[in-house]
């Protein structure tokens, strides 16, 4: 019985590392793609709010969709994203595999609007590890929501974590449409490990998973608002 265990543990860690190793090939094939999607030239190159913060990232992306309402209506569903709060409006069932608990909300909750800077946006559970939380660092309505490390940079990078930037910007455009642009970056230490986990077996499954939480959040503001037309 105790063979039959190791041999399975064993298989278990296999898969494990052929999972990663193929999202890493994926991502070095599929890159320029996945690291850019929805986004034009322009919003690729450009400074954003975030920059600052990581500075030369070693891993970033910028990923946008065109939202069919004005930014204010688009607003109150970003002030509410986190685990435990209004979800990432993400796949779901796929974040819950992972014991995640999350609930994405299919309509603004009034409770969850007073979104200050200072505070703390969870993408795992309380006493999860690692403690995946972010914090807010700039917060200006209805167009800039920019999240950050919750701990400094030193701190991130010794404890083996990124020091990431999570900028999510609302523009309009015409005819009462918004323009959501997303940009993540982060730094991190650039040993082997690190730049498979943060960086090529990273960039998959954030692309993922990051281009359904912008098309999740269109197809709500949009349902709602085709509500109060």
């Amino acid at each position: 019985m105790e063979h039959t265990r190791v041999l399975a543990a064993g298989a278990v860690a296999t898969a494990g590392v052929v999972a990663v190793a193929g999202a890493a090939a994926y991502g070095l094939s599929r890159w320029p793609a996945m690291t850019t999607w929805g986004a034009t030239a322009q919003e690729a190159g450009e400074s954003l709010p975030g920059d600052d913060v990581v500075g030369e990232p070693r891993y970033r992306t910028t990923h946008a969709v065109t939202i069919d309402v004005p930014p204010g209506q688009v607003w109150p569903w970003l002030v509410q994203l986190g685990q435990g709060r209004g979800g990432l409006y993400s796949y779901d069932w796929l974040e819950n595999l992972m014991g995640l608990d999350i609930r994405s909300a299919d309509h603004i909750d009034p409770a969850l609007q007073d979104l200050a800077v200072g505070d703390t946006v969870r993408l795992v559970p309380e006493g999860t590890e690692p403690d995946l939380s972010m914090t807010v660092l700039r917060l200006e309505p209805p167009s800039l929501l920019l999240l950050g490390a919750g701990m400094p940079r030193e701190e991130a990078l010794a404890a083996g974590m990124p020091y990431p930037a999570w900028t999510f910007l609302l523009r309009p455009v015409a005819g009462d449409r918004s323009r959501l642009v997303v940009r993540f970056q982060s730094d991190f230490e650039p040993t082997p490990l690190g730049l498979l986990m943060n960086k090529w077996a990273l960039g998959p499954v954030h692309f993922v998973m990051e281009r359904r939480m912008l098309l999740g959040i269109k197809e709500r503001a949009e349902a709602a608002w085709a509500t109060l037309g």
